[in-house]
């Protein structure tokens, strides 16, 4: 009876032992897929998703008329607060809205240039920072160009000295100030009044001494002529003036078409580099003017005073620019940032295009 009983034992005990086994198989074999799948994942993931090559428009959703300058690895923007001077520092463009800002000049709360801050650019000049912004008292009739200086390396330090107002031929209304050099010559243009009213804004240039004095005559570039930059405006507008050199043409790009119309457009016109820009005859509009307009089904809507930029490695030209998200928006904050690459063809000449749609995934600059 008791050998029959081991021997029972012995068979409950076998048969546990061969049904752990296989369980204990079934685990091993489960647990060995379950970490397969993360290996899978992880060789998917070394492809980056769309969303890390991409960005969408506006950059930044409101700055009217934006500048950009590259300096070294970094860019600094800046753009019309109205009451005073903000700079935004990145090291994308694509991430603006992410960037450093900081105030780095408020205005007197009185005088001539406290109030309507408008359009700053800035500009390194022999190693010298610059910055050159209209501003007036509270009257738009006063409206004079004004600069800035900062000798730190660093925008973002140092002292902002007023430099006083930048004093013009003629001593007429201006706003949009922008030095260039050419051929080892400084100049300086801008959007004036030929006179004391408001009639017309035509382009100037003069040249410049040094980056605090501009030396006369002031020569009229630009007056509004064309369909699309008379626009039915109300006074007449060229404005936003932005040099550009590529290879052995120089370029002036423009805004023209008034900012409270939709119909605001960017144009430029060329001269051979080798020429003199103060000789009017020099220069000539392009024939395919005006080259951003609005894009009224991707929310663009008087895109216009612009500045440029090349991508972090060098290889690509962009263009920044403002435009309304909706019609009749005007001349207002909800101006937002946009910004885009644009090419040139065998002659050298600009191609655009029509400013693309809010939202839509576009490939960050190079090297990003």
């Amino acid at each position: 009876m008791k050998n029959k009983l081991k021997r029972i034992t012995l068979s409950y005990y076998l048969l546990f032992s061969l049904l752990f086994f296989i369980l204990s198989s079934c685990v091993s074999c489960s647990n060995g897929s379950d970490t397969l799948e993360p290996e899978q994942e992880q060789i998917e993931d070394d492809e980056p998703p769309i969303a890390l090559t991409t960005f969408r428009n506006p950059v930044l959703a409101s700055g009217p008329d934006p500048w950009v300058f590259k300096n070294g690895d970094e860019y600094f923007v800046t753009f019309t607060t109205g009451n005073n001077i903000t700079l935004v520092r990145t090291n994308k463009m694509s991430d603006l809205k992410n960037g450093t800002q900081k105030v780095i000049w408020t205005p007197p709360a009185s005088g001539m240039n406290s109030k309507e801050i408008w359009a700053p650019e800035l500009h390194r000049i022999n190693g010298i920072w610059y910055l050159y912004y209209a501003a007036s008292n509270g009257d738009n009739r006063t409206h004079r160009m004004w600069v800035l200086e900062n000798t730190s390396d660093d925008p973002f330090q140092g002292i902002w000295l007023d430099k006083g107002e930048l004093k013009l031929p003629d001593d007429k209304w201006a706003i949009d100030g922008s030095p260039f050099e050419l051929n080892g010559i400084l100049y300086y243009v801008w959007s004036g009044w030929a006179g004391d009213d408001n009639v017309r804004q035509d382009v100037y240039i003069a040249k410049m001494e040094n980056p605090l004095i501009v030396t006369g005559p002031r020569i009229c570039l630009l007056k509004p002529a064309e369909s699309w930059e008379i626009n039915g405006t109300n006074p007449q507008v060229t404005e936003a003036p932005q040099f550009l050199l590529k290879n052995n043409k120089a370029f002036i790009f423009y805004s023209a078409g008034g900012c409270w119309r939709d119909g605001y457009s960017v144009g430029a016109i060329s001269m051979d580099s080798s020429s003199d820009p103060m000789v009017v005859s020099s220069w000539e509009r392009l024939v395919n003017n005006p080259l951003l307009t609005s894009n009224n089904t991707g929310n663009a809507f008087g895109p216009g005073h612009n500045s440029f930029f090349k991508s972090s490695d060098g290889e690509e030209d962009w263009i920044l620019y403002h435009a309304n998200p909706q019609p009749g928006q005007g001349c207002g904050g909800e101006r937002s940032i946009r910004m885009q690459k644009f090419s040139w063809d065998n002659n050298d000449l600009p191609i655009i295009g029509n400013p693309e749609p809010l939202n839509k995934d576009l490939l960050k600059p190079s090297g990003e």
